[in-house]
Formats: structure tokens, C-alpha cells, sequence
């Protein structure tokens, strides 16, 4: 053992100095575990408690869709400005560089293509094979109210068992069957049994009526999809009056990668998400980047 007499006495133990016990920034997250909290962070941003989700994994059950025929062309340029990445494995494997910097969102439900019964999906993804590719959180599709609701839920109830024991998050995506109403009432159902049954945080629609009602309910962070591809004034538009409605962040695909000037896009909505930026400021900046 080292002779240490005559050593001069240099800690700093601070003594009268507390521990800081900060808070999480996230709804609802305060109890996760270290690592559950740190993958959180990577999907939503700190400083503006917020993310921009850029969803590329249509071609799970629509095969190559508009925009889509080649991501190494049209998204991996997008891939940088993204705080989040949605996609499949397959799509990630082949095609997304490594280096990329975005959270990693991995579509872990899937089985039936456009041409049958959607709602009757499997989990198709193991959580080692998720792990082995860094991922920051499972995507797990929900149909309330749809054929096969029960297997749906029990594919997100699964999830968050496994997704628990290794510290990734889930996030529930809340499917609305053709013959669903899509209104408040139905979305305040649907998220918050996903959050009730696990969920760490949900995407869901925006609707122009009530919507704060569905994010005020909803005891997890909401982030809104972008559906269909709608002029670029309108689709930020949403996404501002969702984000002052209460909505965590978007999970915008065809809004962006169908806009004339995705690049432009994705930094617009980026804009309001982050920035606060009014619909009309967004635009302007999408107009100037175009």
C-alpha cells in the first residue's frame, strides 16, 4: 500500500452544498429509470421539451409509397435536420447511414398490407434486435374500436413489458379505421388507454375542435401525425395550433417528403416547433429556402 503520511488533504466535499434533484422535463416521465430518461431526451429536445419526427415507415403495409420509391435518395438528405427518425429495421439496416445523428424510432407492429384487415398486426420486432440497432423507442400501432382491438393493445401491453426491462421507450399510434369518427371524444378514448396501459408517449391526430381536451387528458406526451399531404401554410398551420393546443411535437412523412421543397419544409416546421415561429413566419422562411 502506498505510504501516504504527510499527504496534503485536497478533496472538496462541499458539505454544506445539497445535491441538485432536478426534475424531468417531459409530461409524465418524472419515474423512469436513467436510461428510459435518456432516450426520451434524444427523441424530445430539452430545450424546447419538444420533437420534429420525420416518418418514413409507410412501405410497411403501403410498399413503395409516393416519395418513398428510393429513401437513400429522397430522406437520407432530410436526415440531419430531423430530431427523430421513424422507419423499420429494414429500412434503417439498408439504407440510413449509420453516422446519423436523429433518435431512432423503430416500427415494431406489422403483418397485414393495405389489401387486407389492417388492425389484425403482430409485434414484429424483438426487443434484442431493437437494442442491437441503438434504438430510442419502439412504435407500436393501437387500434381502438377496430377489428382487432384486443390483439393491438395486447401487442402494446407486450411491448412496454419488454421495452421496461431494457429502458426503451413505446410509443402507442393511434389508428383511425375508415369508419371511425375522428373527433375529440374518440382521441381522448384512444390515448389515454394507451397511456393507461403503458405507453411513454403517443401519436394521434390533430382535430380543430377539442383538441386540447385530448393533450390535457393524455397523462404522457402527445405528438401529432401529419396524414395527408396538405398545402405547406396549412400543414403548419396544424402544426402550430397543436403545439398551442398542447401537443409535445409532430411526426410529419408526407408533408414533408411530398413537398415540393422538403428540405425548405422540414425547416419550417421545424420553425414552429422549436422556434415558436407563427404559421405565416414558417412559410415565409419555407418560401425563401424553396
Amino acid at each position: 500500500m502506498a505510504d501516504t503520511d504527510g499527504e496534503r488533504e485536497s478533496k472538496e466535499f462541499h458539505v454544506g452544498v445539497p445535491q441538485a434533484s432536478d426534475g424531468f422535463f417531459l409530461k409524465g416521465s418524472a419515474h423512469y429509470d436513467w436510461g428510459m430518461k435518456n432516450r426520451l431526451a434524444r427523441i424530445f429536445d430539452p430545450a424546447s421539451g419538444r420533437t420534429v419526427m420525420l416518418a418514413v415507415d409507410h412501405g410497411y403495409f403501403q410498399g413503395p409509397t409516393t416519395g418513398l420509391e428510393r429513401i437513400d435518395l429522397s430522406i437520407v438528405p432530410l436526415v440531419p435536420l430531423a430530431d427523430t427518425l421513424m422507419l423499420t429495421r429494414g429500412a434503417l439496416r439498408t439504407m440510413i447511414p449509420p453516422a446519423s445523428r436523429p433518435a431512432i424510432v423503430l416500427r415494431a407492429s406489422g403483418g397485414p398490407s393495405v389489401l387486407k384487415e389492417l388492425s389484425n398486426e403482430e409485434i414484429a420486432v424483438d426487443i434484442e434486435d431493437a437494442l442491437r440497432l441503438n434504438a430510442a423507442a419502439l412504435a407500436v400501432q393501437v387500434f381502438v374500436g377496430g377489428e382487432h382491438e384486443t390483439k393491438s393493445i395486447h401487442n402494446l401491453t407486450r411491448l412496454v413489458d419488454a421495452g421496461t426491462r431494457y429502458g426503451v421507450p413505446v410509443l402507442a399510434v393511434t389508428a383511425v379505421g375508415k369508419e371511425m369518427v375522428r373527433d375529440a371524444k374518440y382521441f381522448r378514448l384512444a390515448t389515454r388507454i394507451c397511456a393507461e396501459l403503458g405507453a411513454h408517449y403517443v401519436k394521434t391526430y390533430y382535430v380543430a375542435i377539442g383538441f386540447d381536451t385530448v393533450t390535457s387528458c393524455c397523462p404522457v406526451p402527445i405528438v401529432i401525425a401529419g396524414g395527408k399531404k396538405l398545402p405547406e401554410l396549412d400543414a403548419l398551420t396544424m402544426a402550430r395550433n397543436a403545439i398551442d393546443q398542447g401537443a409535445s411535437g409532430v411526426d410529419m412523412g408526407r408533408n414533408i417528403f411530398q413537398s415540393a421543397a422538403p428540405v425548405a419544409m422540414l425547416r419550417a416546421v421545424r420553425a414552429v416547433v422549436h422556434d415558436n415561429a407563427t404559421p405565416s413566419e414558417a412559410y415565409e422562411l419555407y418560401q425563401k429556402l424553396e
